[in-house]
């Protein structure tokens, strides 16, 4: 008889699966490692290879990398869940980007798909000031991005984590939409000024236009696909107010409020990351 604990999470080595695999691990569960590096290994290039890493599972969390908005997600999307329903997979959580209009068709196979399932849409993670591609500038005590006027709920992706093992777990979260977000709107200034503040060192923040930040990426180097999710990302999602909206799904879902973006700076900045120093290059 097939083990109902058996949960797949595609990637447990980012900034949201792995924290999923180490709680469901913690729980008692199953866990299988969807990643290049596991046996069986999952790629999103190689579809060939996802069959191994489906079968015997009856769960799965998928994280599309780099994100669902990139061109090819939506196909990669479809063909996975459709194997899925050949491997006999019961349900399907979902991380989606709140307020990305190519994400949500990629929400609409997984729901249309007749697994169970939960979309989980998160806004702009906090740990990209900690784990990701703005812990650089930060470390060079100089951030520069665009949209100063932008407000954003910046979410953790503790919480996300919480919810996605919640809705895993418990089926009362089948066939829902939750939203993450932390508690309040921040501009770009106001989160590098808290970060200054918890590490007790001199950041500023500079505020550039499109196609200077642009110019940036390419000259540091950035895929082309990385380039063109930043500008989608900051033109058709961070730029928009009406998508930019607190959530209490968080709370909700957990029982308990979300992280505050000063609480996850307070603790980042306990750790020492930000008082690394910073990697000077030729």
């Amino acid at each position: 008889m097939k083990n109902q604990n058996n949960i797949l999470v595609i990637g447990a080595t980012g900034k949201t699966d792995r924290k999923v695999a180490e709680s469901l691990h913690q729980k008692g569960y199953n866990v299988r490692s969807g990643s290049r590096n596991s046996s069986p290994s999952f790629d999103w290039n190689d579809p060939q290879g996802w069959p191994a890493t489906l079968e015997g599972i009856d769960k799965m969390y998928i994280v599309y990398y780099p994100d669902l908005a990139v061109p090819g997600a939506f196909e990669s999307i479809s063909t996975l869940v459709e194997m899925a329903k050949e491997a006999g997979i019961q349900k399907a959580v979902l991380l989606s980007g709140k307020g990305e209009t190519e994400a949500e068709r990629c929400e609409t196979v997984v729901a249309q798909s007749g697994l169970d399932y939960t979309l989980v849409r998160a806004s702009w993670f906090n740990q990209n000031f900690s784990e990701s591609f703005l812990l650089d500038p930060v470390l060079a005590g100089h951030v520069a991005l665009p949209l100063p006027e932008a407000q954003v709920p910046f979410v953790d992706t503790g919480d996300i984590a919480d919810v996605v093992v919640e809705a895993l777990m418990n089926d009362a979260w089948n066939g829902q939409t939750v939203e993450v977000t932390g508690l309040r709107l921040l501009s770009f200034e106001e989160v590098v000024g808290e970060i200054a503040k918890a590490s007790g060192r001199n950041i500023q923040f500079q505020s550039v236009s499109m196609q200077a930040y642009h110019q940036m990426m390419k000259s540091a180097g950035l895929p082309e696909d990385y380039i063109w999710l930043f500008d989608y990302l900051f033109r058709e999602v961070l730029g928009d107010p009406q998508k930019q909206v607190v959530s209490y799904d968080t709370e909700k879902v957990l029982g308990r409020k979300a992280k505050d973006f000063s609480e996850y700076a307070q603790e980042t900045a306990q750790s020492g990351i930000w008082n690394q120093k910073f990697p000077q290059t030729i």
